[in-house]
């Protein structure tokens, strides 16, 4: 049985670990992600800052993390940035599953050096982002700044997450690296499972999504 073109495929689920396909004519991505980790990563998709970004994500949120990503990059980087933040999106979404169980809240402050990042996290199946983060240039890397933001946005869409992230610094390496941790450690602390929960789910209203 084929995948439609541009759909993704849960190809394979163990616990809270999910491997998410993605093909299109512009990119193909492949993420593995198990939140019950230790902070591995092995992330390759041509964009060398966006890699160091998601390694760091990884690490710090304590998941283990693999991204194999291809695009056309020959055009720029917008596809293969924004493709590999919705399949990691909804890797996270297939690895919660119906969200029983969970903290579902999150949020973290992270400095680095002169930059610092507040995100705020809610992962209990709403889908929407505010993110402020004033670079001052137009690339780190190869990356394009605006992309940065984008990604995030995207990601929150695909996962299902309510994401609230600002930031303030004078280098854009460090505010956007002080970005994404501060999203690993939100996102750390709200899918943790919370044993007085009892397997029920954080809402009044008896269900997520």
């Amino acid at each position: 049985m084929t995948t439609p073109l541009g759909s993704f495929d849960v190809t394979a689920r163990a616990g809270r670990r999910v491997t998410v396909a993605r093909q299109t004519r512009e990119t193909d991505v492949a993420v593995t992600l198990d939140l019950d980790g230790t902070g591995a990563a092995e992330v390759r998709t041509g964009v060398g800052f966006l890699d160091h970004l998601l390694a760091s994500f990884a690490h710090h949120g304590l998941f283990d993390l693999v991204v194999r990503g291809t695009g056309d990059l020959d055009v720029d980087e917008h596809h293969t940035t924004e493709d590999v933040a919705l399949v990691l999106g909804t890797a996270l979404g297939a690895a919660l599953g119906d969200r029983a169980g969970i903290v579902r809240f999150g949020e973290a402050s992270i400095p680095m050096d002169e930059a610092l990042a507040i995100a705020v996290v809610d992962v209990g199946g709403r889908p929407y982002a505010v993110v402020d983060l004033p670079f001052r240039g137009e690339r780190i890397g190869t990356l394009p700044t605006q992309l940065v933001e984008h990604a995030l946005e995207a990601f929150a869409r695909a996962s299902g997450t309510t994401l609230h992230l600002r930031g303030s610094g004078r280098n854009d390496h460090h505010l956007a690296e002080a970005a994404f941790k501060a999203l690993a450690r939100a996102l750390r602390a709200a899918v943790a499972e919370d044993p007085r929960r009892l397997g029920g789910v954080a809402s009044t209203k008896g269900s997520l999504g």
